[in-house]
């Protein structure tokens, strides 16, 4: 039997106070024994009030979570010392249902007439828990992935000073996350690049959408690698923005295998000025071999003999300068850096690449500068890589002869570049495709199909587009844009 004092009743406003809080309240006597409960529990534990009321707490609760946890005890201490005990935690798990995890607190009174009770609040917390432990699982899974990545990935604070900085970042540059923590971005860049570098990072806080870049990264030693990043805002559950998250690619074994590409179909332009180029040798060597014959006269005249070396002397420099050309455009290079550069001069230049080529084949090449000048920031021998594959597509596309022109003029701040021919066209089935690496409509055989892939991304390296327009029979135009300064 219980203590008739174990029972004494609350007054109807505190019952109601405590019905009305929606976690588990018991109110416990010395002996261990429940003097009250509220409706929460007697809901959660399917118990009656006459069952619950005046019985040990040990015949109220199950007795594992009794055995694995300190309730009890911790119930025995707050009674002993007079001070409460807050935020212990106790976990349950029945046969046949997921683990619940329960928050409590354990408060004493002192009743009116001298004896001691305790308060036992108990919270459910499992939901909040399983999800607390999905966001780590997630944020785990995250931080595994950005320090799995082999790309740098970084952030920042809103004024650009690095926060994290991961294992990707440590092997490329050789600097550890507490060597480079707190210290402002652009200072970790290149000298040249610093300046650009807090631009980026001041437009993208002033809310500029993502935006990217190519600077070099040192690495010590006197060393750096070429980095291609995107930078773009962090921002918060209410939009506001947080810092900035960049991610870094290392560019060297891209750029290797661009220059490779780049060569092998410079040689195959080659190949394919051969004809013009045996050509237009021949013409200044035949000169120099009817020279030579009068000049073995002995009996010449001396104003024909100052005539001949003259004319051997020309023909000379004219097939020197033909070869010098050539080597210029087949030399491999390893000059990637972007520089101020004359447009028009890199398209003067490669049209006379392609004359001897057009006078072969009948073709009439029309160079229109709307300027005799025009400056940008560009890799010129790439330039010429892109316009003398698009003067040459559009050569094999009038095997019969025709006009090919070249229209340079000044948009706003684009240079806009039209190489127009009169050739057989490109079906439209396949003008959406014709960038594609190893797309050609040519039945070549010694063909790659990487010419116009090449070109866009050169074009596309340049921060420009190429685009192309046709009609089947009567030609095609393909138009490069390029920012100008």
């Amino acid at each position: 039997m219980s203590n008739p004092n174990d029972q004494d009743s609350l007054p109807l406003g505190y019952q109601q106070l405590l019905d009305g809080i929606p976690s588990t309240v018991l109110m416990v006597s010395e002996s261990l024994r429940i003097c009250a409960v509220n409706q929460h529990f007697l809901e959660k534990s399917r118990r009656s009030e006459r069952d619950t009321i005046g019985r040990r707490i040990m015949e109220v609760f199950p007795r594992v979570i009794l055995e694995r946890t300190d309730l009890q005890a911790n119930i025995e201490q707050v009674f002993r010392s007079g001070q409460p005990m807050r935020g212990e935690q106790m976990s349950y798990r029945a046969p046949g249902i997921s683990r619940r995890v329960y928050f409590y607190s354990i408060v004493p009174l002192s009743c009116d007439n001298g004896s001691k009770r305790v308060m036992l609040f108990v919270e459910d917390v499992s939901e909040r828990a399983r999800l607390s432990e999905e966001v780590r699982r997630v944020e785990r899974r995250l931080a595994s992935v950005v320090e799995s990545a082999s790309d740098i990935v970084l952030s920042t604070d809103n004024e650009g000073r690095i926060r994290t900085w991961n294992t990707a970042a440590e092997t490329l540059s050789g600097l550890s996350a507490a060597d480079v923590f707190g210290r402002w971005f652009a200072q970790l860049c290149a000298d040249e690049d610093c300046e650009e570098a807090s631009r980026v990072l001041a437009q993208i806080k002033a809310g500029s959408q993502s935006q990217t870049a190519e600077w070099r990264l040192p690495t010590g030693a006197g060393q750096s690698l070429l980095v291609s990043w995107v930078f773009s805002a962090m921002r918060d559950d209410y939009g506001e923005m947080i810092g900035m998250v960049a991610v870094g690619r290392d560019l060297t074994e891209r750029r290797e295998l661009e220059m490779h590409l780049r060569q092998s179909q410079k040689l195959a332009a080659l190949g394919v000025m051969a004809g013009g180029i045996a050509h237009e040798i021949r013409n200044p060597l035949s000169t120099c071999y009817s020279a030579v014959q009068f000049l073995d006269d002995p009996d010449l005249d001396e104003d024909l003999r100052r005539e001949c070396i003259d004319k051997i002397k020309a023909s000379v420099e004219k097939a020197s300068g033909i070869i010098e050309n050539l080597l210029r455009f087949a030399r491999p290079s390893a000059d990637d850096e972007m520089q101020e550069t004359d447009l028009c001069a890199v398209l003067q230049d490669t049209a006379e690449l392609v004359t001897n080529q057009v006078k072969v084949q009948q073709i009439s090449l029309t160079l229109s500068l709307e300027v005799p000048h025009l400056q940008l920031r560009a890799i010129p021998n790439l330039l010429q890589q892109v316009f003398l594959n698009l003067l040459l597509n559009a050569i094999n596309a009038m095997p019969d002869g025709g006009e090919l022109r070249v229209d340079l003029r000044q948009v706003q701040n684009l240079a806009l570049v039209d190489v127009t021919d009169t050739g057989v066209g490109i079906p439209s089935s396949e003008l959406q495709k014709i960038f594609d690496p190893f797309h050609t409509s040519r039945q070549t055989p010694n063909g790659t199909g990487l010419g116009l892939s090449i070109c866009y991304s050169i074009i596309q390296r340049h921060l420009g587009s190429i685009s192309v327009t046709s009609r089947v029979g009567e030609g095609s135009t393909f138009r490069v844009q390029l920012p100008i300064l």
